[in-house]
């Protein structure tokens, strides 16, 4: 393996990293008002449980976000050029609504005002939906192919990326990370919230099954190799374990379903992608490959001894966060005043 295939691995790990622990943070997002839907009296405690779960946690999750633009431009900067002039709007899209969510998390508890809650809900819902159903369609898109010319120049428009597989990809991202947060949430909280999540991730499964389904088997067949096979069998095996745990209440082994679907899922398209980083439909000569998209083989040198020594102080403290956050939170845990004075 020389050091553009060692890169391109590491930007697939970087993602798989990413949509893993992102995913379940949409999903929470997502579901949060369904959880805790207005009109009961402790509704605002219950969506104050289910935002909590992912509170110590979901900022640092971003960070592999971060980490992932970052190694694409110092190592692939063709890729990093033309996937961004090309896929603008989107990408804008989702870095708006990334903003908002942001935003929306960061500052409502500030007011101790219910208007002022439902517009920060609003926030995370529109924040959460958004990239969980672009990030699917732009993937995808890559996966596929667009028009490049010969100056590495995208020439595809807006509608040209909003095709059925593409538009299949956009749903299929948006409901794994909705069965992903439904997990995470009966896996992180405890009485009546967790058994809603329960029945929750259980009404989630068949149209999750069917939809991941038939976007693996349609990825395998038009763009994947024979050996990506077994990642297809991979996200089968966590579907159907997942599943069945969510089905006999055993959150910790329906995380680890999903977790797998998600991971698997990624996988294939980036293995189905490779060699190429962006193929190219009007001519195969205008692809963007993993050689010749990348930096210089001295700058992808520095990069490795860099990472080698960075991120495994990373890994141990995101590890360690999640392992002092590990405990269950329940409704009788979330103290009455949430923000400062009542603000008009």
């Amino acid at each position: 393996m020389g050091t553009p295939e060692f890169w391109f691995a590491v930007v697939t790990a970087l993602f798989v990293g990413y949509f893993v622990l992102e995913g379940f943070d949409f999903g929470v997002g997502m579901l949060m008002p369904v959880l805790g839907r207005s009109g009961r009296d402790d509704a605002e405690t219950r969506r104050r449980v289910v935002l909590n779960t992912i509170g110590p946690v979901w900022d640092g999750n971003e960070v592999w976000l971060i980490t992932a633009g970052g190694v694409l431009f110092a190592a692939f900067p063709e890729w990093y050029a033309t996937l961004f002039s090309g896929f603008y709007l989107p990408l804008l899209l989702i870095l708006v609504a990334l903003i908002l969510r942001i935003c929306a998390i960061e500052y409502r508890g500030k007011i101790d005002d219910p208007v002022w809650r439902r517009r920060c809900d609003l926030g995370i819902g529109i924040g959460s939906w958004v990239p969980a159903v672009l990030w699917g369609v732009a993937f995808a898109n890559i996966v596929r192919g667009v028009a490049i010319d010969a100056d590495k120049k995208v020439t595809s428009g807006l509608l040209d990326l909003l095709n059925p597989y593409a538009l299949l990809g956009g749903a299929t991202t948006a409901m794994l990370f909705a069965f992903h947060g439904a997990v995470f949430i009966a896996l992180k909280t405890a009485g009546d919230v967790r058994a809603d999540a329960s029945r929750l991730a259980a009404a989630l499964i068949v149209p999750t099954v069917v939809g991941t389904g038939v976007f693996a088997l349609w990825t395998q067949l038009a763009h994947g190799k024979g050996w990506t096979w077994w990642i297809v069998a991979a996200a089968v095996a966590g579907l159907v374990t997942a599943a069945v745990a969510v089905l006999r209440g055993r959150d910790g082994w329906a995380f680890v379903g999903t977790t797998v679907t998600i991971g698997a899922a990624v996988l294939l398209l980036f293995c189905s992608l490779f060699p190429d980083v962006m193929p190219s439909t009007i001519d195969a000569a205008f692809s963007l490959t993993v050689d010749n998209a990348s930096s210089s083989a001295y700058t992808l040198r520095i990069m490795a001894w860099l990472s080698a020594i960075v991120a495994p102080v990373v890994l141990a403290y995101q590890g360690w966060t999640y392992w002092v956050f590990r405990r269950r939170i329940s409704t009788t845990q979330i103290p009455a005043s949430i923000g400062l004075a009542r603000t008009r």
